[in-house]
Parts: structure tokens; sequence; C-alpha cells
């Protein structure tokens, strides 16, 4: 009995030991073996077994070259550890109210294909979710791959998302998803792990591992689009909220006798800085049918009405943003979504804003343009990064990983 329960004991371990060097290789990049062993406080000699394990059934390859961002001990680096090519593919996605797009990676974060569509502004849920599948699976083909390929999916859409749960909240009762278990349906369809998060929250993790938020411990994002919306990580953690609400900034009311918002309150951000509110007062200028992508060549042509709309739209979201900016004391505000890409012209005013309200000194703040352009394209790789980041803490995502034809099995 006393063998048996140390048998059990030890198997526990290694596979304990196999997750620990598999979250470094996730989170850190390729790593050399006694890197490993130092990080992780356990010998060289174990360290070997675990890695050559795991090197047999396919998960883990030795590169022959260095890898930028990866470590060097002792100046050797052609025996650093990395997944391996073959070891499973990851994908994410996200919708916003007009388009899908899709990004694969393999588990070093290398696209594999992406895939866009539009979808229409009125499609329910259903034709969403339908849309979506179809164009993970042209995305997969065009990979040379299929959906057994697949570890696990990263899904982004608009409103409040608790990740525990799935469930679409809000107070926008009319948007496609509105009460739907997102999370279980798109599992259905798909049959690999599916998690879920707000859309702007995957495009602030895209710009922590891949924009201008790399390195930044305490980070705002804000996307100004259709609708505005914050990510934030605080100590290089994504902040959601006690139930997945966090962020919602264009419906903090910035004037309590303002319009009447279809949330129920008055005189929201997004009344006077969405896109759609930018669009509405440049109507006379530019035509009821105008799109952003008019504006922003009408924009980049001087047109100064245009500027002048686009620099108030800055303003009043810089003005919010102070008074953010004093509760929360970030590091760093990356701008993305479409509104940011008229450049200075909104990002200045932007600036000025916080510059004048917050109490926290400028030079000890840094405003930026997003390195992404934010959108559903960063949304996607976001998607990527956070499925990645449930490899081996979620023993679905991980028994794909080991059972893989490939792969084999850890035999523990």
């Amino acid at each position: 009995m006393n063998s048996a329960r140390s048998g059990g004991s030890l198997r526990n371990l290694r596979l304990s030991n196999s997750l620990h060097v598999l979250d470094l290789v996730v989170s850190q990049g390729p790593m050399h073996r006694a890197e490993m062993a130092r990080r992780l406080g356990i010998s060289r000699t174990t360290i070997t077994t675990i890695t050559r394990e795991l090197m047999e059934r396919g998960v883990l390859v030795e590169l022959s070259e260095r890898v930028e961002g990866g470590d060097e001990v002792d100046g050797r680096a052609g025996d650093q550890l990395a997944f391996s090519p073959d070891a499973g593919w990851i994908a994410g996605m996200s919708q916003v109210l007009d388009r899908i797009c899709v990004r694969i990676t393999d588990l070093m974060g290398n696209e594999v294909a992406s895939a866009e569509a539009a979808i229409g502004a009125k499609d329910d849920w259903q034709l969403r979710a339908e849309a979506a599948v179809y164009l993970l699976d042209r995305a997969l083909k065009e990979g040379g791959g299929d959906r057994d390929d697949l570890l696990g999916v990263g899904i982004g859409l608009p409103g409040q998302i608790n990740p525990v749960d799935g469930i679409v909240h809000g107070a926008l009762a009319d948007q496609p998803w509105h009460g739907i278990n997102a999370r279980q349906e798109m599992n259905r369809r798909l049959g690999v792990p599916v998690f879920i998060d707000n859309n702007v929250r995957l495009e602030a993790i895209a710009e922590a591992k891949w924009g201008a938020g790399q390195g930044i411990r305490d980070l705002m994002y804000v996307s100004m689009s259709s609708g505005i919306a914050a990510g934030f990580l605080f100590g290089g953690e994504l902040y959601r909220g006690s139930g997945g609400g966090a962020g919602e900034l264009g419906h903090t009311s910035i004037d309590v006798n303002g319009p009447a918002c279809r949330c129920g309150n008055h005189g929201c951000l997004v009344l006077f800085a969405g896109t759609p509110a930018i669009l509405n007062r440049l109507a006379a200028t530019l035509g009821p049918d105008a799109t952003m992508d008019d504006v922003l060549a009408a924009n980049a042509a001087g047109d100064r009405s245009v500027q002048n709309v686009l620099s108030e739209a800055g303003s009043v979201v810089g003005r919010l943003l102070a008074s953010m900016c004093n509760l929360l004391n970030p590091q760093r505000i990356v701008v993305g979504g479409q509104t940011s890409l008229a450049g200075a012209v909104v990002l200045d005013p932007l600036r000025e804003s916080i510059n004048r309200y917050a109490l926290t000194p400028s030079a000890a703040l840094e405003v930026v343009v997003s390195d992404l352009g934010g959108g559903p394209e960063a949304g996607a790789a976001g998607g990527a990064a956070m499925a990645l980041s449930m490899l081996t803490t979620s023993p679905e995502m991980f028994s794909r990983l080991v059972d893989r034809p490939a792969a084999g099995s850890l035999g523990v």
C-alpha cells in the first residue's frame, strides 16, 4: 500500500513539474534547461527527465538557433526548448457589430492563418455563431489543418461577460448575444475548449503581449469606436470586475442633463464621442451615408470641420480618462479603435485633457496610440493569447495537447 501511494505521489509530482515547465514556456518563451531548473527550484536532473519525455511525445523541441527574447545561460543557446510547431494550434476570434476576425497560431504565437468577414449589423446571435464557425474552418483549411489540430479557442464578444459562466450580460438588451451562454453555444458547435471574454479586454491582452503595452504592469487600454470601452491590467493581471463588467466607459454619464441613452442613463460618453455621434455631427458636411472611413479620409485631407469634431471627441474622452487616472493611476494608456486612426487630431486633445485634469504628474503617465490598431484583428490576437494562457489550467486543453497522435501520452 505504501508503495502504491508512493508511486501515485511520484506520478503526481512528475505531472506537476511537467505543467510548471510548460507554464514557463507559455509565459517566457524558449528557455534553457538550466534556467528552468533555477526558476522552478528543482534539480537539473529532474528537468532533463521531464523535458526529455515532453520532447519524445512531440510537445517540446530543441532549437538549433537562439530565438530573440529567449534566455541564454552560460553562452549556450543551442539547447533552448520551445513548443514544437506540430504540438497543436490555438485560435482567437473577435466579433464586433459588423465584422468577425479569426487568427490561428501555433503554441509559440506564430501565425498559421487568419481570416475575416463582414456580418450584418442586425444579424442575430445564431447567424453570427454560424458565420464564426464557417470562418474558423476556412482559416484552418487554409493553414493546412482542421479542428483536430485545435487545442482551444478564445472568443471576444461585445458586452459584460463573466468568464466563469460564459453568459453575455449588460444593460443593452438589443445586443445580439445578450442573455446567451456564448461559451456553451460555441463549445457545442466547435467541439473544442472555448473561452469567452469581452472583445475590448482581449484587445488589451494583445497590446500587453505584442503591442504598445509590452512590459507595462499597470496598463489601461481604451478603444474608441462605435462604443467606448477599456481593458485594465493591474500588476500584469487582467482585471474583469466582480461580474465581468469592468471597462464600460461609454456608458459613464458625463452630463446628467444630457440626451437620453438607450442604456437608460443620460449624457453617456458614447453619445458624445462614439462613431455614431461623430457621424451624426458630420452628416451635414459629409452626407448622411458617410462612414468612419470617409471621416478618416476627410481628416487626412485637412477638412477643418472634421478635425474639429474629432478633436472634441478626443478632448471629452480625455476628461473622463483623467478621472480614471485619479482612481487607478495607470503607468500607460494605450488608445486604439477606429477613431484613434485619425492620429494626432484625436490623441493630442485627449492628452491635453488628461494633463489638465489628472492629479498624476504628466511625466509619470504615457498616453500612446495602439501598435495593433485595435478592433477585431487585435481582439482575435488577444483571444489566441487568452486561450494559450489556459493551456495548463484547462484539463481538456492539456489532454488534447498530450494525447494528440504526434504527442502521445505523458505516461503519468
